[in-house]
């Protein structure tokens, strides 16, 4: 079972969560089977699939398959499913639709009291199914409501991916750029690489090229000249989790372009859906930054790049203050700030 998209980064089919490996575009489409919740897991920490609403539909996906492998007597089948959502809850720290997605999963399983266990397993499936199809959906929205702020013949500039491959299909980021063009607009994109993972040279330029953009690449420390240049209309990023206050988590080098595009008058904006939104943390400082192992930095399609013994500080996220960010966009509209933060509930 699966949600159709043109770009499909994950699907389930029952025995396996099936995930298409991000780590070997663009050179090659190959997909993995995750046939237990450990491997599932391993696939969301080594980054097989990255982005924060796939993540969430790739864990859903999993406690779906712990359901299908835990014993059939009541008290272990409970037990099997708790210990899968603690080991996928562990493979990455920073995006909150991980654990939203679990949460949810297990709140329905907590409504289904004395059904039997295959139904408790179909139920599952569905719930997950509805969270990726849920997504997909909310990507469109947010593309329709996003293409409002982009003009006719923009340069949009946009950092690491957040795109279909991120997503549940469409994108956020991304789904913003298709939905201009989808409303009748000529769009430019310009692709941060993305140090050090590259998911702009990537996975960004390979979707956008994919789908008939005019899209350029450019080096994560030329944005800076080129917004100076005036050849920059406005930015469009994903998020990783956004606080209370609109705060919000990005791929690392995020604030670098805000603080630019603040310095340069130029729109910075962020799209993301409502499973996103983190009421739990009034502000950016309580959100988790994910540690990335040296090796990211020292090395280069497995050449080592940097001198033996130098110390490595490799976040994958920042946090870009709201105060930077012109507006957020949702599935449900574009929300703007005010004298006290984002004037929309999370």
């Amino acid at each position: 079972m699966s949600a159709p998209h043109a770009v499909q980064p994950v699907a389930y089919d029952g025995e396996a969560v099936i995930l298409l490996d991000q780590r070997r575009l663009p050179a090659s489409e190959e997909y993995l089977r995750c046939r237990t919740p450990e491997e599932v897991a391993t696939g969301i920490r080594d980054m097989v699939v990255r982005g924060a609403p796939a993540i969430g539909i790739t864990a859903a996906y999993g406690v779906a398959l712990a359901a299908r492998l835990a014993p059939d007597a009541s008290g272990e089948f409970g037990a099997a499913i708790g210990e899968a959502c603690r080991v996928i809850g562990a493979s990455r720290p920073t995006a909150v639709n991980l654990r939203w997605a679990i949460d949810r999963m297990l709140r329905r399983l907590s409504t289904l009291g004395d059904m039997g266990i295959d139904q408790k397993r179909a139920a599952l499936d569905a719930e997950a199914l509805a969270i990726h199809e849920e997504d997909v959906a909310m990507n469109r929205a947010i593309g329709r409501h996003g293409s409002s702020l982009i003009p006719d013949g923009a340069t949009v500039l946009t950092h690491c991916n957040a795109g279909a491959l991120a997503t549940g299909g469409y994108g956020t980021a991304l789904g913003v750029i298709r939905g201009a063009r989808d409303a009748g607009k000529s769009v430019r994109v310009i692709a941060c690489e993305t140090r050090p993972y590259l998911q702009g040279a990537r996975l960004t330029a390979w979707e956008l090229v994919r789908d008939g953009f005019d899209v350029t690449l450019i080096t994560d420390n030329a944005a800076g000249a080129l917004m100076a240049q005036g050849l920059v209309t406005c930015a469009v990023v994903g998020a990783d989790r956004i606080t209370a206050n609109g705060d919000t988590a990005n791929k690392i080098g995020t604030y670098t372009h805000a603080v630019l595009a603040a310095r340069h008058q130029i729109p910075f904006y962020v799209a993301a859906p409502s499973s996103t939104l983190d009421p739990s943390m009034p502000n950016g400082q309580q959100i988790p930054i994910e540690q990335r192992p040296p090796e990211e930095v020292l090395f280069l399609q497995g050449h080592r790049i940097a001198a033996e013994g130098v110390r490595v500080i490799n976040p994958s996220f920042d946090v870009t203050p709201w105060s930077l960010i012109k507006a957020i966009v949702t599935e449900r509209g574009v929300h703007r700030p005010g004298p006290l933060g984002y004037g929309f509930k999370i």
